[in-house]
C-alpha cells in the first residue's frame, strides 16, 4: 500500500513537473524575438506566438486551426504578406531550401526558416526574423572590402595611365594649329575633352580609395550653401530646373574641410539635376536646399521632384561602382558618404519613384 501510494505521488509530481516545463517552454516561445508558426502533420496551425500574429496583424484565435490555404485566402492578411507566405512555401517546402529572405514594403529585410523532417515527427516549424541590422553590417563590410580593393587598384593604375595621357595631351595641343588649318580643330577639342574626362575618372578613383586628410576650419553653413547654389544656378536653369534656397540661420557653424563639404553638396545637387532631367512628367523641375538646427547637429536638406528611386537602388546607393547613369563611375555618392563620415556625420536618403528624392546630411555643430 505504502509503495503504491509513493508511486502515485511520484507520477503526480512527474506530471506536474512536465506541465510546468511545457508552460515554461511556451512562455519562452511566446516572448522570443522571432515569429513562430507550428503546423501539425495534417497541415493545421497548432501553435503561433505573439510576435507572429502581431506581424500578420491578426489575433491568436483567428489564426489557430487554420491551414495554409485558409491563411492565403484570409481577408485580414494583406496581399503582400500572402505573396511572401506562398513564396516561402514554394522555396522551402517544395524546393527543400532551408530559408527564404525578402524585403518588405518598408525596406526591411526578413528571413523565414523551416525545420521539418524526422526530428519534427511530420510537423513543420516556421520562424520569421527581421535581419535588417545583419544586412547593414554585411553591406558595410562588403563596402569596406570594395574600397580596400579599390585603393590597391587605383594606386597601381593611376601612375601608369596618367603618364601616357599627359604625353597624348601635350602632342594634341602641338598639333592643334595644323588641325585648325585643315578645318579639323573640332577633333582636337573632342580628344582633349575625353583626355580630361579620363583624368577626372582617375582622380575619382584616387579620392574614393583614399580621401585626403580634411583641412579643418570653421565653416558657416549658410555661406557654404549660398556659394554652392550660386555655382549651380545657371547649370540648373540650362537643365530646366530651379534651385530654391530656404532662409538660413547665420549662427550654424561646423568644423571641417570646406573643399570637401562643397564637393558633397555639389554632387548631390548635380544628382538632383540629372534625376529631374530623366523624369517623364511635364512639371517644372525643382531643387530645394535648406538647413536646420536639431540639438547639437545641423541637418542639411537637399530634395528634388525628379524621377525618384526604388528600394533596390536605395539599397546600393552608397556602394562603390554602383550607378544608374550611362556615363557614371558609381563613385560620387560613395566618396560623399566617406567624406561625411570622416567629419563625424552621416547621410540619410528617402525616395519614391516618380515623386522625388530627399538627402539629409547630419553634421555636428560647433557649440
Amino acid at each position: 500500500m505504502i509503495s503504491q501510494y509513493q508511486e502515485g505521488l511520484l507520477v503526480e509530481t512527474s506530471t506536474f513537473q512536465t506541465r510546468e516545463i511545457d508552460t515554461t517552454y511556451e512562455n519562452v516561445l511566446e516572448n522570443i524575438d522571432s515569429g513562430i508558426m507550428l503546423f501539425d502533420e495534417e497541415g493545421v496551425l497548432c501553435f503561433v506566438n505573439k510576435h507572429m500574429y502581431r506581424m500578420l496583424e491578426m489575433n491568436l484565435f483567428a489564426l489557430k486551426g487554420c491551414t495554409l490555404p485558409h491563411l492565403l485566402s484570409h481577408v485580414q492578411i494583406s496581399r503582400f504578406k500572402k505573396k511572401q507566405m506562398l513564396r516561402s512555401y514554394r522555396e522551402m517546402v517544395c524546393k527543400g531550401k532551408p530559408n527564404y529572405e525578402f524585403i518588405d514594403e518598408f525596406g526591411r529585410y526578413w528571413r523565414v526558416s523551416l525545420i521539418s523532417g524526422e526530428q519534427m515527427k511530420g510537423q513543420y516549424l516556421f520562424t520569421v526574423k527581421e535581419i535588417s541590422d545583419y544586412k547593414l553590417i554585411e553591406q558595410t563590410a562588403y563596402q569596406n572590402d570594395s574600397l580596400a580593393m579599390l585603393g590597391k587598384l587605383a594606386a597601381s593604375i593611376a601612375h601608369e595611365i596618367r603618364n601616357p595621357l599627359t604625353a597624348i595631351r601635350g602632342f594634341i595641343q602641338l598639333l592643334h594649329p595644323h588641325l585648325h588649318q585643315l578645318g579639323k580643330a573640332e577633333y582636337a577639342k573632342i580628344i582633349l575633352a575625353e583626355i580630361d574626362r579620363a583624368n577626372d575618372i582617375i582622380h575619382e578613383f584616387l579620392t574614393s580609395s583614399k580621401p585626403s586628410v580634411p583641412q579643418v576650419g570653421m565653416i558657416p553653413v549658410s555661406a557654404l550653401l549660398k556659394e554652392v547654389v550660386l555655382l549651380t544656378e545657371s547649370e540648373a536653369l540650362m537643365k530646366g530646373c530651379q534651385i530654391y534656397l530656404h532662409p538660413l540661420q547665420s549662427d550654424m557653424v561646423i568644423s571641417g574641410d570646406v573643399k570637401q563639404m562643397k564637393q558633397v553638396v555639389l554632387n548631390m545637387i548635380r544628382n538632383a539635376m540629372e534625376a529631374i532631367s530623366e523624369k517623364v512628367d511635364d512639371l517644372p523641375g525643382k531643387i530645394e536646399v535648406g538647413a536646420r538646427r536639431e540639438g547639437a547637429e545641423v541637418r542639411i536638406d537637399i530634395s528634388d521632384n525628379g524621377k525618384g528611386m526604388d528600394i533596390c537602388t536605395l539599397d546600393r546607393l552608397f556602394s562603390p561602382f554602383f550607378t544608374t547613369k550611362e556615363s557614371g563611375t558609381g563613385l560620387g555618392l560613395s566618396v560623399s558618404d566617406r567624406i561625411i563620415k570622416n567629419h563625424g556625420g552621416c547621410i540619410s536618403v528617402s525616395s519614391k519613384v516618380d515623386e522625388g528624392t530627399r538627402f539629409v546630411i547630419s553634421l555636428p555643430l560647433i557649440q
